[in-house]
């Protein structure tokens, strides 16, 4: 799949170096991904090593889905250097890195992140506060939340919310996000009218949206909706058709002028 997206020229598995420890991985490293287990404590304890043996100019990322890089970088030598850089599932394919400073993050290494991942084709984002969840992950807990409502009240089953969105505006959300969509859908009054004509009653909707706290009961409909919307496929089946769709889409979106 990568090498239909477009590999750099030279290169190889062959490149491809495995170690056994933190310190040789980094030690020659001009850019650092670390993707270590979601755990505060785990991460602090790693960018020690890391911070103690990287060179101090080079940029350690973290990959965290939503932890704050201000605790992680607290106590080390060169916090100057630490961020989050956070990918997308799957990150081959996905072009999205958030990157968040921390407290004490430079000006430089944030470039430099920014720059690392543009050159390697990803869609760096520049996350302007420090949020638990970041951007992305905090759209898709929202979306999530009203789902799992959905699903406790009884109101819809699992497939029928996944049916909702992938054929549905997660289509257009692909190609233009939701800001852009909303203003497209007003017509020749863009955004400005959507706002007038929905705004009221979107205000209405919010104050609808449900929230749920997970429990065995919900948790055990959610497993069982989702083995029923598969219908005996594999996880591997779906992954390989969902990663194969994705490429296609990738590739069409290169191909296009940007939106």
């Amino acid at each position: 799949m990568l090498q239909e997206l477009g590999l750099a020229e030279g290169a190889s598995l062959d490149n491809l170096l495995f170690v056994a420890t933190a310190e040789e991985a980094v030690q020659n490293a001009d850019f650092v991904q670390e993707n270590g287990p979601e755990r505060e404590d785990f991460k602090k304890e790693l960018f020690a090593e890391l911070d103690a043996a990287a060179r101090p100019d080079v940029v350690l990322a973290t990959s965290s889905s939503g932890l704050p890089v201000t605790n992680i970088q607290a106590g080390l030598k060169h916090p100057e250097r630490v961020l989050v850089g956070h990918p997308f599932n799957p990150p081959h394919l996905i072009p999205l890195v958030e990157v968040v400073a921390g407290d004490q993050t430079g000006e430089k290494a944030v470039l430099d992140a920014i720059n690392f991942y543009t050159a390697i084709g990803k869609k760096p984002l520049q996350v302007k506060q420090e949020r638990l969840g970041f951007i992305a992950n905090r759209l898709q807990a929202a979306l999530w939340r009203e789902a799992f409502a959905l699903l406790a009240q009884g109101s819809a089953t699992v497939e029928d919310i996944d049916l909702a969105i992938s054929q549905g505006p997660g289509l257009r959300w692909a190609l233009t996000g939701p800001f852009l969509n909303m203003h497209l859908s007003g017509g020749a009054g863009g955004i400005a009218h959507v706002l007038k004509h929905l705004g009221p009653p979107m205000e209405v909707w919010w104050d609808d949206l449900g929230h749920v706290p997970l429990s065995e009961e919900l948790n055990a409909r959610i497993i069982q909706g989702v083995e029923d919307e598969k219908a005996g496929r594999s996880d591997e089946d779906i992954t390989r058709k969902r990663d194969k769709a994705l490429l296609e889409l990738l590739k069409l979106k290169n191909s296009l002028p940007e939106i």
